[in-house]
């Protein structure tokens, strides 16, 4: 049994991460400390504390920690366990967008240049990101058309050069008509452009026009008169300050009742070459500099576009080890830097103007959406929290139900619910409906704290009129007042349209439209995920599982290699028996059974 009193007495006067965990050893929040003696000891004595950490406190039913050697080891390990294990209650990043980076292969012989969304540690050199996906690709055609580098993804020597060589566009490194040497001197201009180094370029192109112009080569001298004047224009597109520095991340916050937002401006050599944000629920009561301090090291790990200098309103409590970790990531001076005036004040501030843009307008379009389902649905207020269930099986076996849950206009994932039918034998969706809703009511009305929270204000019923009617008896039995609809697909298992109790179509916007199509496509593959879930249980524990000869290591390596027991029954005895353990006989043995 865990003492928590007795185990913060032996809490170590060293740095390291503490792990909390809940009564059903799921990991709550992951923190570090200087010392941990004073911080862990510090969550469990009587001081003022906000309400998001009273509640994990409460959850808290025992905890460990993992000494290190200092601050900056701490650091990354928080980091790596956060990342991993993404508790709860820490600030946690969920990007699920993908901008696009150009990239430099600078390992290659002969480098290529083009755009990707995906950032892997390589080795090679990239650039962004690019928020807007067209501002990417025409600084890439600008370079295509101005740099005479390969244009081939995969690069390979040939006979006889392409059609880029013979109009201009490549030097046909492929034929061996350029020495890595000249061709590495263009890459490395081109690095330098997308650096924001101009003036290094401008100053380089005038020396070669000067050099080309006294061996009266007035054709090349043209030539590069006309790249000048391309880059210069390419680059006053983007030029937004008077910093001279290169690669500043600036780093902008706001709040509302609900969310947070943050917002990022990537600076490279005094352009702006993007942004970014990112929404955070149920951080209100942090403290702002807590937030910028956790999205930091979550938004920078694994990130190898990491800048020289990091721009934020307010200094954060662990700054010089978060500086530490991150120069050593990239083996280069970073500093994080709080200014007080002048134009790089003038960016932060920019940056929380726009991130606070950003939210209001999300929080616009939320508002609009839920204001619209009031009016639609003829309710007395706006429905914050709306339910939907879905009941997946296949000719009445493995019964199961989804719920999932919007609020404030949300698709909430973290609330979903997975059920197994308990009473209805055979295929009878309704009554399947009927079961489901009834004991997730009785839940909230036993335990409104628990798992699945106040009751809904509005229920939406995967289907027509048979599930409205099916969802309403439940309600009855508990004589709660709580609307129904419905969500009806047309023939090709659209979302066609919400359907009240009258079977009255009702006319919605697009935007709802799109919502409420979500959320039944949401609400269906939790159903028949679960489903697919236990069949596929059930059928690897039936057919394999009475295999004389098959225990648990043979059986998931079969599942492994073979992807299924389908696969496995379509297989031959020689297929069979590549799997490590497994004889001639073994295999015929499992043919015969299959």
């Amino acid at each position: 049994m865990f003492n928590i009193e007795e185990e913060l007495k032996k809490l170590p006067d060293k740095p390291g991460v503490y792990i909390m965990h809940d009564k059903e050893d799921n990991i709550i929040y992951v923190g570090k400390a200087v010392s941990l003696k004073n911080r862990v000891r510090s969550y469990f004595r009587k001081t003022n504390k906000t309400n998001r950490i009273l509640k994990m406190v409460s959850l808290i039913d025992h905890f460990e920690y993992i000494v290190v050697d200092n601050e900056a080891e701490a650091l990354i390990l928080e980091c790596n366990l956060i990342k991993k294990n993404r508790p709860k209650f820490n600030v946690l990043l969920k990007d699920d967008k993908t901008y696009p980076y150009i990239k430099i292969d600078i390992k290659s012989d002969y480098p290529n240049v083009f755009i990707t969304r995906r950032i892997t540690n390589d080795g090679s050199k990239y650039f962004g990101p690019y928020a807007n996906p067209g501002a990417a690709k025409e600084m890439l055609d600008f370079i295509k058309n101005k740099y005479m580098i390969r244009q081939c993804r995969n690069f390979k020597s040939n006979n006889r050069a392409c059609l880029n060589y013979h109009i201009k566009r490549c030097m046909a490194p492929c034929v061996g008509y350029v020495s890595k040497e000249d061709y590495r001197k263009q890459i490395d201009e081109i690095i330098d452009l997308l650096d924001g180094k101009v003036e290094k370029i401008t100053k380089d192109l005038d020396r070669q026009m000067k050099e080309a112009s006294e061996k009266l080569d007035f054709e090349k001298a043209a030539y590069l008169r006309d790249k000048k004047i391309a880059i210069e224009r390419v680059s006053a597109k983007q030029k937004v300050s008077n910093i001279s520095e290169n690669n500043i991340d600036v780093i902008g916050m706001a709040k509302s009742e609900l969310e947070v937002c943050i917002e990022i401006f990537f600076v490279r050599g005094s352009r702006m070459i993007g942004r970014e944000h990112y929404f955070f629920s149920d951080l209100k009561e942090m403290e702002d500099k807590e937030i910028i301090s956790g999205f930091i090291k979550q938004y920078y790990m694994d990130n190898p576009n990491i800048p020289n200098k990091i721009m934020i309103r307010e200094e954060i409590e662990d700054k010089e080890a978060i500086e530490q970790w991150l120069s050593t990531v990239i083996d280069k001076k970073v500093e994080i830097k709080t200014p007080k005036k002048g134009e790089k004040l003038r960016f932060v501030e920019m940056a929380e103007m726009n991130s606070k843009v950003t939210l209001e307008n999300k929080e616009k379009d939320k508002s609009e959406i839920l204001l619209e389902l009031k009016e639609v649905l003829n309710l007395d207020k706006i429905p914050r929290k709306i339910e939907t269930y879905d009941i997946s099986n296949i000719s009445g076996e493995f019964i199961v139900a989804g719920m999932c849950v919007m609020y404030d206009g949300v698709i909430k994932k973290n609330m979903s619910r997975r059920f197994k039918i308990k009473t209805v034998y055979g295929q009878d969706d309704p009554k399947c409906m009927e079961e489901v809703i009834t004991r997730r009511l009785k839940h909230s009305i036993e335990n409104p704290s628990g798992g699945f929270g106040t009751l809904p204000d509005v229920i939406f019923a995967d289907g027509g009129i048979t599930q409205i009617r099916a969802t309403q008896n439940a309600i009855k039995k508990y004589n709660l007042d709580i609307p129904v609809f419905g969500m009806v697909k047309n023939d090709k298992h659209q979302t066609r349209a919400l359907m009240d109790e009258n079977r009255n179509e009702l006319k919605i916007s697009q935007n709802l439209m799109n919502l409420i199509t979500k959320f039944q496509d949401t609400v269906h593959d939790t159903a028949i995920t679960y489903h697919r879930k236990l069949r596929d249980k059930e059928m690897v524990k039936s057919e394999l599982d009475n295999i004389k000869g098959i225990g648990e290591v043979k059986k998931k390596e079969l599942l492994k290699h073979f992807g299924s027991v389908e696969n496995l029954k379509k297989s031959s005895i020689e297929e069979i028996t590549k799997i490590k353990g497994i004889n001639e006989e073994l295999a015929k043995k499992i043919i015969e059974s299959l």
